[in-house]
């Protein structure tokens, strides 16, 4: 079964950065799962997997634009202190997620002040350009109530 919108994809994936520091391996845990076509992952990730098979084996190189999107200098804001978890933990170059009302969103500290905090609401990995190596371990068809829910179900994907 090929890779294509409305399959589910469950793959393992290790990503490197331009100067081959390894930043993240799914190894070792359930592979990731996801409804492909349905904007679960960032674009240039989910443009290489398309078309391709359980058994794959490959690498991509993801550009900026293909990923995070471009690293904003002025892309910060200051929060009050109580929309933190653990706020007397912060330190600056910590990133953290906050729940929005558009869902959770990972920022980096920049200051922590008595009743406020400077975060960088650019993604992490912003600016990077992202060197993954995939193998695809499974391809399915995706259930009604996943396709609904425009993402999957169960394990590697999302519990309700």
């Amino acid at each position: 079964m090929k890779v294509e919108r409305d399959k589910v994809v469950l793959f393992h994936y290790r990503l490197r950065d331009e100067a081959g520091v390894e930043i993240e391996d799914s190894r070792g845990r359930a592979p990731l799962a996801i409804l492909f076509g349905h904007g679960n992952i960032i674009r240039g990730l989910e443009q290489a997997l398309a078309g391709r098979a359980a058994g794959d084996r490959f690498e991509v190189v993801v550009p900026p634009e293909q990923g995070y999107g471009a690293r904003r200098a002025d892309y910060t804001q200051r929060v009050p202190k109580k929309y933190f978890p653990a706020s007397d933990h912060l330190r600056p170059g910590m990133a953290v997620t906050l729940a929005t009302d558009h869902g959770p969103r990972t920022v980096t500290v920049l200051k922590v002040g008595s009743s406020v905090v400077d975060v960088d609401l650019n993604h992490p990995m912003a600016g990077k350009t992202l060197h993954f190596a995939i193998e695809i371990t499974a391809v399915r068809d995706a259930e009604p109530e996943e396709l609904a829910h425009g993402h999957v179900h169960g394990a590697g994907g999302h519990e309700h």
